[in-house]
């Protein structure tokens, strides 16, 4: 399905405006998603106006249309959580940051697919020196979540053995290699050998295919990898049965990561397991945690990009969308057909 190709133009109040992939209603069939043509209002003391180069598709645009996501902005609202760009114009108040630079962005509710965006200035970050603009708009939101997942609440250390599912999406993808930096033996697992393959390239000691003939399965696998004492710390954007399964291959003093419900179902504990069992169950919000505590948000952010730029951070996209057919690249993403990161490129 192709797009409306809106150009770029000038309002007769002089106003920019520009094309973007809105939010109109919600509905089950994406039926209330269109590309339109709207007003940049002038950047605020603390906000810059970005020229997006290019923005990055994530699970939760698509769970929004549906109003499914924590997260529910007032409708209308642009779609499109995170992007890079250049400057174009700045804030009076903003500081650290100057026309042309280059950056990574956080649009939530703001519209990352689009072709200029304003946003505040906590919500930016310089980009990875060593990233393209396709790179670099896949970076951050999933390795930030990697890096609080396995980082800051996980507490994963040298030695230890990981498991990660969902391992062929993009905040899996992170983990993986998250994981292998930090010295970990990383177990991938997903519900396709081919795309599996990917992990390998990524870090991954050993894959695992969660479903064999649409039956979960992997504890026993897990158990004889980690010589009968099950994963140290298990990373779980998936939830539904996956997690079902998971507090029955964790070591004990292991901590679950409950990163997401790509599964579409939220799981129950068995409070007993954890008991007998001595783990931990963690909740994990990335961008949360830097709301809450703003100092280590910034030494997060700090964080993931000198490991970037050391060379030990690599997005792989597997599929590139025009910002006309932005529609097509979440309903891609809603197949499960990525691997990696799927990207919708604008100037």
């Amino acid at each position: 399905m192709m797009g409306l190709d809106l150009p770029v133009l000038k309002n007769s109040s002089n106003h920019m405006e520009s094309r973007t992939l809105q939010c109109e209603f919600l509905s089950d069939d994406m039926s209330g998603v269109k590309l339109v043509q709207r007003v940049i209002p002038e950047a605020g003391p603390r906000e810059v106006l970005i020229r997006v180069k290019a923005s990055s598709v994530n699970f939760p645009d698509y769970l929004m249309t549906q109003g499914k996501y924590q997260h529910k902005p007032e409708l209308p609202f642009g779609l499109g959580m995170e992007g890079s760009g250049i400057i174009e114009k700045i804030g009076s108040s903003v500081e650290g940051y100057a026309i042309s630079d280059e950056v990574t962005f956080g649009a939530l509710g703001q519209g990352a697919f689009s072709d200029y965006v304003l946003v505040d200035e906590r919500a930016i970050n310089p980009k990875p020196n060593n990233l393209t603009f396709e790179q670099a708009a896949a970076f951050h939101t999933a390795y930030l979540t990697a890096y609080v997942s396995l980082v800051r609440r996980g507490n994963l250390t040298k030695g230890e053995a990981l498991l990660v599912h969902g391992s062929t999406g993009g905040v899996g993808m992170a983990a993986v290699q998250l994981g292998k930096y930090l010295g970990a033996t990383v177990i991938a697992t997903g519900t396709s050998e081919e795309k599996l393959e990917f992990t390998k390239k990524w870090g991954a000691d050993h894959t695992l295919l969660t479903h064999k003939d649409n039956i979960v399965d992997f504890r026993d696998e897990v158990k004889d990898i980690t010589n009968g004492k099950g994963a140290d710390v298990i990373y779980d954007p998936v939830g539904g049965d996956v997690f079902d399964h998971s507090i029955r291959c964790i070591n004990w003093g292991g901590r679950l990561l409950v990163v997401g419900f790509a599964s579409g179902r939220i799981p129950n504990l068995p409070i007993n397991m954890a008991l007998i069992k001595g783990f931990s169950v963690i909740g994990v919000r990335a961008g949360e945690y830097g709301r809450k505590d703003p100092k280590a948000g910034i030494e997060n952010n700090n964080a993931i990009r000198k490991i970037c730029e050391e060379g030990h951070f690599s997005p792989y996209i597997c599929k590139e969308f025009d910002l006309k057919d932005a529609k097509d690249a979440i309903k891609f993403l809603s197949e499960r057909k990525l691997v990696g990161k799927v990207i919708i490129k604008t100037n």
